[in-house]
């Protein structure tokens, strides 16, 4: 299993919209709207690296609103549950 954090930078007053299309992804654990340098923070997950490629490039970045993205690939888990409290509802 591969997981990756997505930091997004999406269109101004698009968090909303970009928000509940990046939910709807079932490779998508978790989603957050931030304050700061990225919009929005998402935990993904995919059976290989390849399957991430596709679904960042294919699913992500095509979303409409989506202006950019930083991925961090996660290399190793630390810890056997969640690292943010809440999980969010599809």
């Amino acid at each position: 299993m591969v997981r990756a954090f997505i930091f997004l930078n999406v269109a101004p007053s698009a968090e909303a919209d970009v928000l509940q299309h990046l939910k709807a992804i079932d490779a998508v654990e978790e989603a957050y709207v931030s304050y700061g340098v990225y919009d929005l923070i998402i935990r993904v997950k995919a059976e290989t690296a390849e399957q991430l490629k596709g679904i960042v490039t294919g699913k992500v970045r095509s979303t409409n609103g989506v202006l950019s993205t930083l991925t961090l690939m996660m290399i190793e888990e630390q810890a056997d549950q969640n690292i943010f409290p809440n999980k969010i509802e599809k």
